[in-house]
């Protein structure tokens, strides 16, 4: 009896372990397109290809690399489709890129044939599904992300200005990172997203980063949790957590924060360092 419960436990336990392996982690953003997704948060596409041979090549050597090349190209198709939906600003998706220059259509092709298998499985009716993974970081970015993004150098905090012990509590707050609460206005995530003040200043955007940064890591992270992203280790240990008041644009990529807030943010130097950074964070449904 013993054996046969001990028996039962290690099955249960198995049977858990690829469940637990295919869990969404807290807080990430999945954007469903076509036959792939854009996962806004860990900035990863993926894409499923599904291949077949021909029906007179069932049952022959040459039917299971058939319908590998087949899924692979089917994969690939619907890659490019999911890459072409990725919103580059509010008005500007990689689409519209494309056809506006046939140079970057033929590089972010090029980039789609490179994409790496995630994964493949041979299915028992002769079927083959690929699924292709490419990262919206690295190459990709510096190819898509706006001219205006230039390389910014280090922002030095003036050390004549900076407080005594006698005014240190007329000291602007210095934070260490930036969380956009933009849940509830059907905001939409972007690779190059603006943070407005109410007069339409920008508080955050293409002038603020730097592009080794916004290349590497992306402009801004995104997450659907604001406890997550509070506690992300992108934004560290005091960042300053703002409430958006609505959208701008047709893409509902940019966001309006109160003035107060905007004065908050702009205070110290030091908040200037890490927009600079893009240790921002925006959380949306």
């Amino acid at each position: 009896m013993k054996f046969f419960n001990r028996f039962i436990l290690i099955a249960a336990l198995v049977l858990l372990i690829p469940a637990a392996g295919t869990c969404q982690e807290e807080g990430e953003l999945l954007e469903n397109v076509g036959n792939g997704s854009i996962n806004w948060t860990s900035g990863l596409i993926r894409a499923v290809g599904i291949g077949a041979p021909p029906e007179n090549y069932y049952g022959k050597p040459e039917a299971r690399p058939m319908a590998l090349r087949a899924a692979k190209m089917d994969a690939y198709r619907n890659i490019l489709e999911v890459i072409q939906g990725v919103r580059i600003q509010s008005s500007t998706t990689v689409k519209n890129f494309m056809m506006a220059d046939d140079s970057i259509s033929a590089e972010v092709n090029g980039m789609v044939r490179g994409a790496q298998v995630a994964k493949q499985e041979y299915m028992s009716d002769g079927t083959v599904e690929v699924t292709l993974e490419m990262n919206l970081k690295g190459g990709f970015a510096q190819l898509v992300l706006p001219e205006e993004i230039k390389q910014v150098e280090p922002i030095q905090s003036n050390s004549a200005s900076s407080p005594t012990p006698s005014n240190q509590k007329n000291a602007a707050t210095t934070y260490t990172g930036l969380v956009v609460d933009a849940r509830g206005l059907d905001a939409k995530p972007a690779m190059s997203p603006r943070v407005l003040d109410e007069n339409g200043q920008e508080v955050y955007g293409a002038a603020f980063v730097s592009r080794e940064y916004a290349v590497q890591q992306g402009m801004s992270g995104y997450s659907k949790n604001i406890d997550a992203a509070t506690e992300n280790q992108r934004v560290t240990k005091n960042p300053l957590i703002v409430k958006a008041i609505k959208t701008e644009g047709p893409g509902k990529t940019d966001f309006i924060i109160n003035n107060t807030e905007a004065s908050n943010l702009r205070g110290a130097p030091e908040n200037l360092s890490f927009l600079k950074q893009c240790r921002v964070i925006i959380v949306v449904d």
